[in-house]
């Protein structure tokens, strides 16, 4: 069990626990044009879908999910929730809502498969979780393409170095990079993850850099600003 500030998230049946990407993505999507429907896709613990509830007066929050475990706690997460009559969860492959889409998401967001290498980690579960053979990026891509609202926004959040592989398939389906703001662990270390944020116009873009920890454990003002309103104090030095 995980405990966050104004809801809790179980996930004893869930292949992919609580993360920091998950936290991130939650926390940084853009909700500036107030959206009223969001879709979060691959929706795991209900956790991003839960963030925005709470950061957002969205009227609809759904999600998707197709792993039958992973569904079902995503939905008791959601109903123990203070946003339960705004949260619903699709046990379903988000290529389905895609072939019979009903009226149009204002954000939709995602924390992808990512794990493509040849070598899967061990547990199954996990790996089947994280391996996005299961959900191409250009299949994830079609998907939003459709289900996106003219005006909408699209966040989602990759490695880093699938980032201009990304960019390029998303551009080719004009859908376009407003923001990207780049994730290190620490001043020094490499670029880990790009936090991504596209529409349906091809703007100018804005580009940012996150920066989580000072040292080990300890983390940035930048970091804690972002996810003040989440943590308890206990999980932000």
């Amino acid at each position: 069990m995980f405990t966050f500030k104004q809801f809790i998230i179980h996930q004893d049946r869930c292949a992919m626990k609580v993360g920091t990407d998950g936290v991130i993505l939650g926390a940084w999507a853009p909700i500036d044009h107030h959206p009223q429907r969001i879709l979060d896709i691959g929706a795991g613990t209900g956790l991003i879908a839960l963030m925005l509830a709470q950061r957002s007066d969205a009227q609809e929050i759904d999600a998707v999910e197709l792993d039958e475990n992973t569904y079902e706690q995503c939905v008791e997460n959601f109903e123990i929730s203070p946003w339960g009559d705004r949260l619903f969860c699709y046990h379903a492959d988000i290529r389905e809502l895609a072939d019979d889409p009903e009226e149009p998401y204002d954000l939709i967001v995602a924390n992808p498969p990512y794990f493509s290498e040849d070598t899967l980690p061990y547990n199954p579960s996990r790996a089947l979780a994280r391996n996005n053979e299961l959900l191409p990026f250009k299949d994830l891509l079609e998907a939003v393409q459709i289900l996106l609202a003219q005006e909408g926004k699209f966040a989602v959040i990759i490695p880093f170095k699938e980032e201009e592989n990304f960019v390029g398939l998303a551009q080719k389906l004009e859908l376009f990079p407003q923001i990207i703001t780049r994730v290190k662990g620490n001043a020094t270390s490499e670029i880990k993850r790009s936090l991504l944020c596209f529409s349906k116009k091809n703007s100018l873009k804005e580009t940012h850099e996150l920066i989580l920890e000072k040292k080990r454990h300890y983390y940035t003002d930048q970091f804690k600003e972002l996810v003040r309103e989440f943590y308890l104090e206990t999980h932000l030095k």
